[in-house]
């Protein structure tokens, strides 16, 4: 958050730097990874000013440099005899349990070249101890894209690497971003600030890391699926107990305790920053009541039996009590933000009210770790009220509002037009009210959005309000924006990943397609019947078009009906097709793909089709 006091927190409380410096084995230098065409990939050295000066300039807010500063720290860790961390070559952690013949790999990372530099770092220690199992602790990317680089699909395939994960996981980790990819993709691009330069007056980090790896992304399907809560499994020696916890900070989702080791991992059910009830990227609303409940069944079922306390990101917390406190903590603020969110709405408070009104009592307040680094009390109070509320807030007012640019235009000629605007925005820019200064200026870029001086003045506000910002994901929202303004569409630094395409069912493909129909156009083109056939797979579908709408359907045409077209195919082409490596034409034309009935029957339904647009403006219409 922005313009609140952080006088009260304690600037001479050490221990964050203490822990994240704990266990230190060595780093990796230099600290860029490239792939094999030489792309970078990732540059931590990138961030080697945030250790040079401990105290915050003035384009950043304090605690988010100290944060920086805490998060850019790489390198491997011991967290106890056995487990050992690499940070800081990604968004995330990967850790290393050492088992009975080799190594098991929790979270490798979003993509394989980190994960592989990491598991080098790690051998580099601690030998050359084969990997014998890998553990994804839930569906985000950052959680399992890597793992090509740690085991080979063939020693998965065969059993000899068996790869945990919880129920649900392959279908949330294929799914998450089928529907709305490209418009998350974009605006994940603002969140982490991968393309902005690097420096005090730029990138400092996201409060949950410093930014995302640009690799190589895979998947590799689990084997062994954890299916309910106190499941015990044996890997290579190393006794885990579960504790699965769906609908927290991801759909699937799970803790575990390696009782042999006294140790916890919490995945990133409990970090060191408030986190996320709704991304700023977009996703659907997370549940903080069931999170504080999930926290509140770990600390039922392991406290006591823990000495450390580890997860996904950040550093551990070792000593019972410690660890205890942070996990009752970090329970107490997601159920505060949840309970009081709700109490505010059943006293007639909107999303944006609650939002003004919301603060944390003070021991919450003071704790480093509930600080508002990646999620903030303010978008989650929104987020809770959009949970259970939407998008309208009961005024008539504002049920049917004329759309940005429309409106945009109307604010500007009633304000006296866009001279007058500005000249009133530049005396509310010397008085400091740059949330004012964004909004109205918004609107004569509405109109406008060539305007010189509204953009320069849009842009100084926006790197205004970001170097004021607790928040990693606000600031770089707000430095991406500022950037847009004055250099143009950045883009979105993005790389396919042709394995989570390849783990969508048949069904969920089609869906990503209906999605895609252009409504208007294939309306007027009137009802379409395909069927598929894979024969790699043995299945069929049949797709309907009518009305605009796609209907998916399994197997052949309803009432009999027969098809203008059967194709026949396997999903391997149609996945190649889907990701941009062929086309159907040259499939035809190849073999690889026949058509049974009107030939031009997929030509049509393919120009129905809408590609999305991976770079469309955000601060500009």
């Amino acid at each position: 958050m922005t313009a609140h006091s952080t006088e009260h927190l304690d600037w001479d409380d050490a221990q964050d730097f203490a822990d994240a410096d704990r266990g230190f084995l060595g780093r990796l230098d230099p600290c860029v990874v490239r792939d094999a065409e030489g792309r970078l990939v990732w540059d931590n050295d990138a961030y080697a000013f945030l250790d040079e000066e401990p105290v915050a300039p003035s384009t950043a807010h304090p605690s988010l440099w100290r944060q920086g500063r805490l998060t850019a720290k790489q390198g491997l860790y011991e967290v106890v005899p056995g487990i050992y961390q690499v940070r800081g070559l990604d968004l995330s952690n990967i850790t290393f349990v050492e088992g009975e013949r080799g190594v098991i790999v929790i979270d490798p990372l979003i993509s394989e070249e980190v994960a592989a530099a990491a598991l080098g770092l790690y051998r580099g220690h601690r030998g050359e101890r084969p990997v014998t199992a890998v553990v994804y602790t839930h569906s985000h990317v950052d959680h399992f894209g890597g793992v090509r680089g740690v085991v080979d699909a063939d020693d998965v395939a065969s059993g000899a690497v068996p790869v945990l994960a919880p129920a649900g996981f392959l279908e949330h980790a294929a799914s998450e971003n089928v529907f709305t990819g490209p418009a998350m993709s974009r605006r994940a691009a603002y969140m982490y600030g991968a393309a902005l330069p690097k420096g005090p007056a730029g990138q400092i980090g996201c409060g949950l890391g410093q930014t995302t790896s640009l690799g190589t992304v895979g998947l590799i399907a689990p084997t062994l699926a954890i299916s309910r809560t106190g499941q015990e499994e044996v890997v290579d020696g190393v006794r885990m107990v579960f504790q699965l916890t769906p609908g927290t900070e991801a759909p699937s989702e799970m803790n575990f305790h390696f009782p042999d080791l006294r140790t916890l991992c919490v995945a990133e059910n409990a970090c060191h920053t408030l986190h996320n009830v709704l991304t700023l990227r977009g996703a659907l609303v997370r549940d903080p009541s069931a999170w504080a409940r999930y926290l509140t069944e770990t600390l039922r079922l392991f406290a006591g039996d823990f000495d450390t306390v580890f997860a996904s990101h950040h550093w551990p917390t070792w000593g019972q009590d410690r660890a205890v406190r942070f996990l009752e903590e970090q329970r107490d603020a997601y159920a505060y933000l949840h309970d009081q969110s709700v109490r505010l709405i059943n006293a007639g408070r909107t999303g944006a009210e609650i939002a003004e009104e919301l603060r944390f009592p003070e021991q919450l307040d003071r704790a480093w770790h509930a600080r508002g680094y990646y999620g903030t009390l303010s978008h989650n109070a929104k987020a809770v009220y959009q949970r259970y509320m939407g998008w309208f807030d009961g005024n008539p007012a504002h049920l049917w509002q004329h759309p940005p640019v429309e409106a945009a235009g109307r604010y500007v000629d009633f304000m006296g037009g866009a001279d007058a605007v500005l000249a009133k925005a530049k005396e509310s820019y010397a008085d400091g009210d740059l949330r004012w200064v964004a909004e109205v200026v918004g609107h004569v870029l509405f109109t406008d959005p060539d305007n010189a001086e509204a953009r320069a003045l849009q842009a100084d506000t926006f790197e205004r309000l970001g170097h004021a910002s607790e928040s990693g994901p606000w600031r770089n929202f707000y430095l991406m924006g500022a950037a847009e303004l004055r250099h143009g569409i950045i883009g979105t630094p993005t790389r396919s990943a042709p394995d989570i395409l390849a783990a969508l069912t048949a069904e969920q493909v089609f869906q990503s397609m209906a999605v895609r129909i252009n409504g208007p156009r294939a309306a007027a083109a009137g009802r379409l019947l395909l069927h598929w056939e894979f024969t790699d797979t043995g299945e069929a579908w049949t797709l309907l078009l009518s009305n605009g709408a796609l209907t998916t359907m399994p197997g052949d045409a309803p009432r009999g009906e027969q098809p203008q077209a059967t194709l026949r195919l396997t999903r391997t082409v149609l996945n190649a097709v889907l990701g941009g490596l062929t086309t159907f034409g040259d499939q035809i034309t190849t073999g690889t793909v026949t058509i049974e009935g009107d030939a031009m029957a997929l030509a049509r339904f393919s120009t129905l089709l809408d590609a999305p647009d991976p770079n469309f403006p955000l601060v500009t219409p």
